[in-house]
């Protein structure tokens, strides 16, 4: 079973940064046309469209490098949880990222940064929300690999690092571990373990 959602989630997560790296390459060779029409434009209505498309696009290949081994990284080990829950630590991460920058951001931004720092933060809390000892311990390890990344939720001066979609994506990972959390029972027992009185 696990093997099988391995086996899924790694051809899933690589098909996706793979297209990520096709959409670069018709971005380069439309003359970068795409992240005019499909960045983020803060607070214009014609931006709008951007807080779904700029994710898919970068502004170079080092941006693109910068992002797709993490992606990989991340969304493999939040995808070992199951469809529907890497689904919604995408989902919440990506819109989260991009309603913040539309509102506060500065200027035209597109990356999939956001949702590489909201899959971070999901995966660094999801552990304590579900008090699951494994969960926190991989959480430890993952901030020991990719912690100093936080220092890009921080504002910076002078600096073409859009912090907003780094906080706001990381506040979206953090809602998704939220909703995701698991329930106690009520009476401290698993109903799905109980057999049927007879």
């Amino acid at each position: 079973m696990l093997a099988a959602r391995a086996r899924k989630g790694l051809l899933l997560v690589s098909a996706f940064t793979a297209l990520l790296w096709v959409i670069h390459l018709v971005n380069v060779l439309t003359g970068a046309r795409l992240i005019g029409w499909l960045g983020i434009d803060p607070r214009e209505l014609t931006g709008l469209d951007g807080v779904v498309f700029a994710p898919l696009l970068h502004a170079g290949v080092g941006h693109l490098l910068s992002n797709t081994l993490p992606l990989l990284v991340l969304g493999f080990l939040t995808f070992l949880e199951g469809t529907r829950r890497f689904a919604v630590a995408v989902a919440a991460s990506w819109l989260a990222s991009g309603v913040g920058v539309w509102i506060f951001g500065g200027g035209l931004t597109i990356g999939a940064s956001g949702v590489v720092f909201g899959l971070f933060a999901y995966l660094i809390v999801r552990g304590f929300y579900n008090r699951s000892l494994r969960q926190i311990l991989l959480a430890g390890v993952l901030f020991l690999m990719y912690g100093s990344i936080l220092w890009g939720i921080l504002p910076t001066a002078g600096s073409n690092v859009s912090w907003q979609a780094h906080l706001f994506g990381a506040l979206g990972g953090v809602l998704a571990a939220l909703i995701l959390r698991r329930r106690p029972v009520p009476g401290g027992t698993d109903r799905r373990r109980q057999s049927p009185a007879r």
